[in-house]
């Protein structure tokens, strides 16, 4: 079912630096700033921070330095540094001492490991339904058919984008806010899976059927085939980025 010839060459893992971030990264930081001073949180000042990581302005290996970010958020720095714990305790940034604070570097038993959680919770939420009167896959087939669009328009960003969109959208279906709390973390670290395995095009332009497939199965009310059909989706997702990690 998923022998797909465009998997088993796997890309390459990219090579990370260590970098400041630009100019053009700050700005859109300051673009927040609005919502994070009304707010005067840390917690919102990490997810503004974890949106930019996610969205790709931060990269991994890039050092996050203070004063320049507290001052585009528009908050003090003990703030900020309660904002970057959190997110260093997500596994999204880590501290290095007498360096600094650095977004992270992901390593191939990070990626053994986000995927034995998310073995467990996505198939889990699609065989739940199968204890429910009925459920709404409408935002599992508008991910899809993002994706096929954004694929056949060239777009590699926005078929990684549809592709999160996807799997966040097939955990909703399991009604738990605190497992949609789980899936936005390890999406936030899937992320920067994706930014070392190479091409995000070349990566996700083969799983893009594969959601289809999916999709289709929970239109036509078969959750548990749809389930099994994850899983094992799951386990080649897995092989490939450990192959790229291993190349």
């Amino acid at each position: 079912m998923f022998n797909n010839p465009a998997i088993s060459n796997p890309p390459r893992l990219s090579r990370v630096t260590r970098a400041q971030p630009t100019t053009d990264a700050l700005r859109t930081l300051a673009a927040s700033r609005p919502k994070v001073v009304l707010t005067s949180s840390s917690d919102r000042a990490a997810e503004v921070v974890r949106e930019q990581i996610v969205d790709g302005i931060f990269r991994p290996g890039a050092r996050l330095p203070e004063e320049p970010i507290a001052d585009a958020l528009g908050i003090s720095r003990n703030t900020l540094r309660e904002a970057l714990s959190q997110l260093v305790a997500e596994r999204i940034l880590e501290r290095i001492p007498h360096r600094g604070v650095f977004v992270r570097v992901p390593t191939a038993e990070d990626v053994r490991d986000i995927y034995r959680a998310r073995r467990v919770i996505e198939p889990g939420c699609l065989r739940a339904l199968a204890d429910t009167d009925g459920y709404d896959a409408s935002a599992v087939v508008d991910a899809v058919r993002a994706g096929e669009k954004a694929l056949g328009a060239g777009d590699g960003d926005a078929v990684a984008s549809a592709n999160q969109r996807f799997h966040r959208a097939v955990v909703a279906l399991g009604g738990s806010t605190r497992l949609d709390a789980e899936m936005s973390l390890l999406l936030a670290e899937m992320r920067l899976v994706f930014f070392c395995a190479g091409e995000a095009r070349d990566f996700h332009a083969p799983y893009v059927p594969m959601n289809r497939e999916i999709a289709d199965l929970l239109a036509a009310g078969r959750a548990a085939d749809a389930a099994d059909t994850l899983a094992r989706y799951l386990v080649v997702a897995e092989g490939d980025l450990l192959s790229a990690f291993d190349a």
